[in-house]
């Protein structure tokens, strides 16, 4: 148990999603499983218990979601013979929005709603300020690239690259796509993307590599105006993240919601 615990506490020190699950009703009440990104850690009685509540933390890590779940004796769901407390211990997920532009304000508002630590970033001094971005975490005056070279970036970073100026987005996207972030996104239009494409090609980046990037970004609404492209960028992230189709929900069967989501709940 003492290594278990270690490991809470140094994902803790180390900002890395971890959860901690406690079964407070069933035959093996006080059992406990450590979940993170990598793996799971102990057991809560069975192994098919087990996968169940790691399914479901699966997503529930990236929102930060602490509360109880039930399940069957073999994590059947919707029974309640096995009751579990979970706790999650989740520092909110970073988007970098590049390119300090007048979709920049959308998307950033879009990203604090979502839950993400919003950053701004802008080479140039003049449009990079707090004055015309008050609700992103941070604004800073620096190159793209030069930022992205130091910052945090884990699977659950939002890289959006907004500014569709060669200069700028190449260097960028190069330095992007050395990082394991869940979500790298260009704007332009489809001649701009295949105009980055062959220069990334040029400097060594890898055709797979390359695939990564949502490029033009976002979901096909029929977006125009900053808060609907803000929209758009914000469903294509969420949909990434829980390898979800984006097509209409009125044409698919099956449920509506993700196991483990706070909407499930009252589905």
């Amino acid at each position: 148990m003492g290594s278990l615990f270690d490991e809470l506490k140094a994902s803790i020190t180390e900002a890395r999603p971890v959860a901690l699950v406690t079964v407070i009703k069933g035959a093996e009440r006080g059992a406990k499983l450590l979940v993170t990104d990598d793996g799971s850690q102990g057991s809560l009685g069975n192994a098919d218990l087990d996968f169940a509540v790691v399914e479901d933390l699966t997503h529930m890590l990236q929102l930060g979601v602490t509360g109880i779940r039930s399940y069957g004796p073999t994590g059947r769901r919707r029974l309640d013979d096995v009751q579990v407390f979970i706790e999650s211990f989740t520092p909110p997920p970073r988007m970098y929005v590049f390119g300090a532009i007048d979709f920049t304000g959308a998307v950033t508002r879009v990203g604090k709603l979502l839950g993400y630590h919003v950053t701004v970033c802008d080479a140039r001094e003049k449009f990079a300020t707090r004055e015309r971005f008050p609700e992103a975490d941070e604004v800073v005056v620096m190159w793209p690239d030069e930022f992205l070279a130091d910052a945090s970036v884990d699977r659950r970073t939002v890289i959006c690259a907004l500014t569709h100026d060669p200069k700028f987005d190449v260097p960028l996207l190069k330095a992007a796509l050395a990082t394991d972030a869940g979500y790298i996104g260009a704007m332009g239009s489809r001649r701009t993307h295949d105009e980055r494409v062959a220069q990334l090609r040029d400097e060594g980046v890898s055709d797979e590599d390359i695939a990564r990037v949502a490029g033009p970004i976002g979901l096909d609404i029929g977006a125009r105006t900053p808060g609907e492209v803000a929209v758009s960028i914000a469903a294509e992230v969420i949909a990434l993240r829980s390898d979800a189709s984006g097509r209409r929900l009125v044409d698919l069967d099956g449920p509506v919601h993700a196991p483990g989501s706070v909407a499930s709940e009252g589905s």
